[in-house]
């Protein structure tokens, strides 16, 4: 398995540019399979996610390719599909397989789709994506590791429903969505996600012909037609606001000056707000992102929550930060109740970091001490990193496939603003 090797102590000078999202890609590339015709996304980010969900899609008799001219454009045909089925070898590695279940289930009625993985930082059940197809009428039950799933009998399409899930799910929002823009009637989603991602997706929908009101709400409101199309203009994928929240996080622990290039300032408010509680100077633009931080910066509290409030997928980064900042601050996760296995890593650099239950405490210290430590989960490993370019002398990150389903090129960028750091081939 491949490794990064890390030597800290440079600071970061120049420009970056911030790739498409990950959270974006993954659903629209799913939302492909809704119509007959090809659908073409530009911003595609070059990640182990989005090449194993082409796969599944190709799986499923899609034609699914980079452009070889344009590396970050992908174009999907679903227009001859041979399965429904999204099996548990191509699955297993990736949860956001889960998001084939309500375009195929709404384009032919039936759908088999293995029950997914991903990374081990807790439970994400599925039951809230079964709970609102069965509202609107699927027969689905779930035996020998998978979700077997059929619309109603007689016309073969779902219908439209009332859906209120029991908590704010991003993927179970999407799939909802994607399953209703076909579905017969009116179906109105209560206490939707309202992620970036998520308009985003619905804006790709109602250019191939969906009737969506409401996205970025808690209540969006889809009117089923009876098929869709393809989009007079291909789709370009909102820039991932966790991957620059990243470098935010990353610059303002190595010190330095860096502006983010292809960047929504507008979607990262929360951490923006905290970066600059912790002492770094950010401007920003309707593109760009400019972060410059000297010294140590001071500790803070915060908690995650759903968005527009602090993003779980930031914690780690941030705890990272706050390492070595100086105070002492308090870190609550609030969405998955396994997100601290980052801990013990850190502590292997040196961190200061006692665990509560769902709250950790981080008593910063001034200097972190190179180490050889282990990637346990995608955001973990961007804290590793980021841990990594202030420790002293060399830090050694193992199992770095977490870093390359999340992250577009990482190593490649940071050493383009001046760190010192190499991939090592396993």
């Amino acid at each position: 398995m491949d490794k990064l090797l890390i030597r800290g102590g440079h600071a970061l000078q120049g420009d970056v540019v911030i790739s498409g999202a990950k959270n974006a890609a993954l659903p629209e590339l799913c939302a492909a399979l809704l119509c007959a015709e090809p659908v073409t996304l530009v911003n595609v980010p070059r990640l182990q996610d989005v090449s194993t969900t082409l796969k599944v899609l190709r799986h499923l008799g899609a034609t699914a390719e980079r452009s070889e001219s344009r590396p970050d454009e992908v174009r999907i045909d679903a227009g001859q599909l041979n399965s429904t089925e999204a099996p548990y070898e191509l699955v297993r590695t990736m949860r956001a397989s889960i998001l084939v279940l309500g375009p195929l289930l709404a384009r032919f009625g039936t759908a088999k789709v293995s029950l997914p993985g991903g990374c081990a930082i807790g439970s994400r059940p599925v039951d809230q994506h079964i709970k609102g197809l069965q509202a609107m009428g699927a027969q689905i039950t779930v035996e020998h590791g998978y979700i077997n799933a059929a619309a109603p009998a007689g016309t073969g399409r779902l219908k439209g429903a009332r859906i209120t899930t029991d908590m704010v799910t991003v993927t179970g929002t999407e799939n909802l969505m994607m399953a209703a823009t076909l579905a017969e009637g009116e179906t109105v989603l209560e206490n939707a996600a309202q992620e970036p991602e998520i308009p985003d997706l619905a804006e790709m929908l109602i250019a191939m012909g969906a009737k969506i009101e409401g996205h970025g709400s808690s209540r969006i409101r889809i009117q089923g037609v009876e098929r869709l199309h393809s989009p007079v203009r291909p789709h370009h994928i909102v820039p991932d606001r966790i991957e620059a929240g990243t470098f935010l996080c990353a610059v303002a622990a190595a010190g330095g000056d860096v502006t983010l290039r292809r960047v929504r300032a507008d979607h990262l408010d929360a951490v923006i707000d905290k970066l600059r509680e912790a002492g770094a100077v950010i401007e920003a633009g309707d593109d760009w992102i400019r972060v410059q931080a000297s010294g140590r910066m001071k500790s803070v509290h915060f908690r995650t929550s759903e968005y527009p409030a602090f993003p779980t997928d930031m914690q780690a980064q941030f705890m990272a930060l706050n390492c070595i900042a100086q105070g002492t601050s308090r870190v609550t996760e609030t969405i998955f109740e396994n997100r601290f296995m980052h801990v013990n890593e850190l502590v292997r650099l040196g961190a200061h970091i006692a665990v509560d239950g769902h709250t950790a405490i981080v008593e910063g210290i001034a200097q972190l001490s190179g180490a050889h430590v282990m990637a346990t989960d995608l955001r973990a490993s961007a804290s590793l990193v980021i841990a990594g370019l202030v420790a002293d002398g060399e830090t050694v990150v193992d199992r770095i496939y977490h870093l390359d389903r999340g992250y577009d090129q990482m190593e490649a960028k940071l050493r383009g603003l001046g760190a010192d750091i190499e991939r090592i081939k396993g």
